[in-house]
């Protein structure tokens, strides 16, 4: 498993270039959670991943592997009730950084959140997030996608 670094934002207002930035959507649906490990599988555009995660916060372990259609297709009944679908917007920042801005549909229609991913912890903590960024929720349990995909929208 390699090591993801990553805080997590809500956003109230994207400045409006960011719709317009290059985007997925995405369809991810859990099959196990027990708290310090989810395996999940997603459709992103006309790809298909099976990811399993370890841990909470900011560093978290995390091993994606590509599936077919058809394997994705045999598990996605198996996720039924603990789904979420989002737009994900591919927005440049300073530093050669990208902000990962999801825009949440059906249960979470109107939720915002954005990530950003780092090549250390350094510069996790280093970094300053855009006026933009709203409220930092790394490592809240209530914005992870596996428990809104649970029980819906925080708060």
């Amino acid at each position: 498993m390699a090591a993801e670094i990553e805080r997590k934002f809500l956003v109230d207002e994207p400045p409006a270039e960011a719709l317009d930035c290059p985007s997925d959507e995405i369809d991810q649906g859990y099959l196990v959670s027990d708290g310090e490990t989810e395996i999940r599988v997603r459709r992103k555009g006309p790809a298909h991943f099976i990811t399993v995660k370890k841990g909470h916060g900011e560093v978290r372990e995390e091993t994606e592997v590509e599936i077919t259609a058809g394997q994705f297709d045999q598990l996605w009944p198996s996720t039924e009730g603990w789904r979420v679908r989002k737009r994900r917007h591919f927005i440049p920042l300073e530093g050669g950084l990208t902000a990962e801005m999801d825009v949440y549909g059906e249960r979470l229609e109107g939720l915002m959140t954005v990530e950003v991913e780092f090549e250390s912890e350094d510069a996790s903590r280093g970094f300053t997030p855009p006026a933009w960024f709203g409220k930092e929720v790394t490592g809240d349990v209530k914005y992870s996608n596996q428990q809104m995909a649970r029980t819906g929208r925080p708060g």
